[in-house]
């Protein structure tokens, strides 16, 4: 008889039924879901986003127009509180669509939203990926369609936030059933700002091209479309320097016509570029106030600290660092030494002469002083902010500063020094290794001076010497050290090559008066500032901090700085000793001579000086000959004797100080350098 319990006995238990589909998880096996789980799981969460779809469809009402109807005006102030100047009325035409040609209204289409008559108002993927670099920290993408585009800018406001992004998402969806098309496009067009202060489509024409809107060609209709994607970048007459990424956007939305069967091919091959009139800014902007206002709104939108809508809408209160007294200085010096001097009525060239000046302070990277034309109504492009002219010999200091700073050598192995003597012969061919590079540039005046010390062919401005110079320590370093002084990165005409030891980039006033700085500053380099502070209401803005960092050593930038004082001591800046103070600096002449600069600094202000041709009605660069009734002008002339009386009154009261310069060696000027005695002139030497 068997000893197991029988049916019903104490202790008996039956046994589970054996099935394949139920077979115990054991193991790891135990953390993995099961299909059922990942199911349910899946479920639950399709449940829970079309509960908060119906949820944020249901609760998110179409509001009231926001209120940029009645854009409250910026006020800008000089660093001591005072007011600079008040900006922020709104320039707005509402138009129907009828009054738009259908053209114009394509333009605006193919630049923004091809899709838009046959899509959804609202474009998920674009959205989620937009809301993902902004949680992430990354560019700030719109992600938008026209129709949420129209709720940004008609119900809502220019934040970068999700809950800003989820509010446009249910807008666009309620307006997308109860407004036409045609009824989002016409708000669009009357809501979108194209620049120049002007928001809409009616307001664009007539401040671009001085015309109704019913009346825009095609192809101002499409320059007007590329506008809303950048207006601060896309406007030629405000950056011409700008012209070919315009251009080149202007292209994109004509061919997206052509591709989209809104124009056809033949016509858009005949088109030429429709260049816009010369802005006509606000009276309240006469004199400096419109060049230093336009200087601050970019600086805070190319820094992306405003966005530019943002900064359009108004209610800002920015206090910038520009000071009143030095602002008058420079303002008053550019006047009685080079404008009072000008006939404009007998002398032609005197016309195109204009002038550009900017002034920071080394040690915090403050700009203290900016000179952007005779008046912001009359010559709307600021002439310190401008890169479209080249600087010209001013750029040699940099080669010197990367020479030391690389320890670089000459062709036959020499260190290369202040002191170190080059071949100063007129075309003489530039050597690389022991080969003729086929490169052999022209002295000013085609003078030839022999073997001539590294701080003598800086005095004289010898080009052959540092043509040389340049392929010695590689136009790569060059270049590197440049933008590690303060250059921009992107600055035009900068290139890794032989030419560009002879100043052929055409950085701005205000860019070389940032890197002459940090030669000031001991080779120290931090973010320049034109705003120490900005708030909005109770907003506090974020401004970026100074932080200087060592760029280049110190031996690099007080070996410069020795040369350079050399310079104005008895070389081609002597013009520039009416400061009354230790000076440093350089002369420079553009090609032709389009322009002349002089760049120098004390220890405790780095100014940068600009006199320009060009002509005012068609926007031509123009050389100097003859101005102010002299052969030429170079930049040992008004340029430093500006400088100097600028640089005098702008430090008056304040202790003359010395140079505190580390060399070590590097900046020891030979005892055999021959010194120019001859007197400053406004007729400078050749600079």
């Amino acid at each position: 008889m068997s000893d197991e319990p029988k049916n019903g006995a104490e202790g008996w238990e039956p046994k589970p039924l054996a099935d394949e589909g139920d077979k115990r998880r054991t193991g790891l096996r135990r953390l993995i879901p099961t299909w059922r789980m990942v199911l349910g799981g899946l479920l639950l969460i399709v449940l829970v986003i079309s509960g908060g779809l119906v949820a944020g469809y249901l609760l998110v009402s179409i509001p009231a127009p926001n209120s940029a109807a009645a854009t409250q005006a910026n006020v800008f102030l000089y660093a001591d509180g005072s007011t600079l100047a008040r900006q922020g009325e709104v320039n707005r035409e509402n138009v129907n669509l009828s009054q738009i040609p259908k053209p114009a209204q394509h333009a605006v289409l193919a630049a923004e939203d091809r899709d838009f008559y046959h899509e959804s108002a609202v474009d998920p993927k674009a959205m989620l990926r937009a809301g993902w670099n902004m949680l992430t920290g990354g560019s700030r993408q719109s992600g938008s369609t026209i129709t949420q585009q129209y709720v940004k800018n008609y119900y809502l406001d220019q934040e970068q936030t999700v809950t800003r992004k989820a509010k446009e998402f249910f807008i666009a969806l309620k307006l997308d059933r109860e407004v036409s098309k045609d009824e989002v496009l016409r708000g669009y067009l009357n809501t979108s700002y194209f620049g120049r202060n002007a928001y809409g489509i009616q307001a664009a024409a007539e401040a671009y091209y001085g015309k109704q809107a019913v009346d825009l060609t095609t192809a101002e209709g499409a320059y007007l479309a590329a506008l809303v994607n950048s207006p601060n970048a896309y406007d030629t007459q405000a950056h011409p320097e700008n012209r070919d990424r315009a251009v080149a956007r202007w292209h994109y939305v004509l061919d997206g016509m052509v591709k989209e069967g809104w124009l056809s091919k033949a016509k858009r091959d005949k088109m030429k570029f429709p260049e816009p009139d010369r802005a006509k800014p606000a009276v309240g902007l006469s004199g400096q106030r419109g060049y230093l206002v336009e200087a601050v709104k970019n600086y805070l939108i190319d820094n992306d600290i405003v966005d530019e809508q943002r900064l359009a809408r108004g209610g800002f209160r920015i206090t910038t660092t520009l000071e009143p007294k030095k602002q008058k200085a420079m303002t008053s010096a550019v006047k009685k030494r080079l404008m009072e001097k000008l006939d404009k009525k007998d002398r032609r060239v005197d016309k195109y002469v204009r002038a550009g000046g900017a002034s920071v302070d080394p040690k915090t990277g403050k700009v203290v002083a900016m000179y952007g034309g005779i008046d912001y109504t009359k010559q709307y492009v600021n002439n310190a902010t401008r890169r479209d002219y080249q600087v010209g010999s001013t750029f040699k200091p940099f080669l010197f500063t990367s020479a030391i700073q690389n320890k670089s050598t000459t062709q036959d192995g020499r260190r290369i020094t202040a002191a170190t003597t080059y071949d100063g012969t007129n075309k003489r061919e530039v050597v690389s290794d022991g080969n003729g590079t086929g490169y052999a540039p022209e002295n000013e005046d085609h003078k030839s001076y022999g073997q001539v010390p590294v701080s003598e062919a800086m005095d004289k401005s010898v080009n052959a010497v540092f043509a040389q110079m340049g392929v010695d320590v590689g136009p790569k370093k060059v270049k590197d050290t440049a933008i590690d002084l303060g250059l921009p990165e992107a600055t035009p005409n900068m290139p890794e090559d032989g030419s560009i030891a002879l100043g052929v980039a055409t950085a701005s006033t205000l860019d070389m008066a940032e890197a002459y700085a940090s030669l000031a500053n001991h080779g120290k380099h931090g973010h320049y500032t034109l705003v120490q502070k900005a708030t909005r209401g109770g907003e506090v803005i974020k401004l970026p901090d100074h932080d200087p960092k060592q760029k280049v050593t110190r031996a690099a930038a007080d070996s410069t700085t020795s040369v350079l004082q050399s310079v104005v001591k008895g070389g081609t800046g002597m013009a520039a000793q009416s400061a009354g103070r230790p000076a440093a600096g350089k002369t420079g002449t553009a090609e032709e001579d389009k322009a002349a600069w002089f760049a120098g600094y004390t220890p405790e202000l780095a100014t940068v000086i600009s006199v320009m041709g060009q002509d005012s009605e068609s926007g031509v660069q123009k050389p100097l000959y003859g101005a102010a009734g002299l052969d030429r002008v170079n930049g040992g002339g008004f340029p430093a004797e500006i400088w100097g009386s600028y640089t005098k009154a702008a430090l008056k009261g304040k202790p003359v100080k010395n140079f505190d310069l580390k060399t070590n060696g590097g900046g020891d000027l030979p005892s055999t350098q021959r010194p120019t005695t001859n007197p400053p002139t406004t007729q400078a030497p050749p600079s």
